[in-house]
């Protein structure tokens, strides 16, 4: 069996743990819902093809982080990403990495939090990836989704507070890579003064 072939059936094996595992999200994650997970798992695989990752276990780590970088939300919604890490490393016992591995993953996994501070190119992606929607067509629909969640959860407490948290925080990100700054900023602005 090939490395590729190696990482191809070790990635199977932990993207339906994973998948299995985030059956058990509340509801009320609107946002952060599976649907998200596999967002980001398909966009870190093509903002990696866009920046020239071209090594299977590069693009191997970035896949596990993209799957377990939300996990932490089926056990809390401040700090999950510490807890994704924690349920990151209790799985990966299973999956046979090297400990430079497993940092990797974790490092992949706490570069999402915001505001993000990667230091990587791999790290980057990632957060391209879990931020890409903000520079798409789709940027209102799933949008919604989140406002109906911060709703829930008290992080914003009406439509006004919402309006003013999305602009400003569309106001302050940025995205990290070439290709997203490239293909997807230009969207982002748009979206953005759509929402002024």
């Amino acid at each position: 069996m090939s490395n590729e072939q190696a990482w191809m059936r070790k990635l199977d094996q932990i993207r339906t743990r994973v998948l299995k595992a985030l059956e058990g999200l509340s509801p009320h994650l609107t946002y952060h819902s599976v649907d998200h997970t596999l967002d980001v798992v398909r966009e870190s695989e093509r903002i990696a093809a866009e920046e020239g990752i071209s090594g299977d276990g590069d693009l191997f780590l970035l896949k596990v982080a993209a799957l377990y970088h939300d996990t932490g939300f089926l056990e809390t919604y401040a700090g999950h990403e510490e807890r994704s890490c924690e349920i990151f490393m209790r799985d990966a016992v299973h999956f046979g990495l090297t400990d430079a591995e497993k940092d990797s993953v974790k490092a992949l996994i706490m570069a999402t939090r915001v505001p993000q501070k990667p230091s990587t190119l791999l790290e980057r992606i990632i957060c391209d990836a879990d931020l890409d929607y903000l520079g798409r067509s789709d940027f209102l629909d799933i949008g919604a989704r989140l406002k109906q969640e911060f709703l829930h959860y008290h992080i914003v407490k009406d439509d006004q507070d919402w309006e003013r948290l999305q602009l400003q925080f569309l106001k302050n990100h940025r995205y990290h890579t070439a290709s997203s700054q490239r293909l997807r900023e230009p969207l982002k602005q748009h979206n953005y003064q759509q929402l002024l």
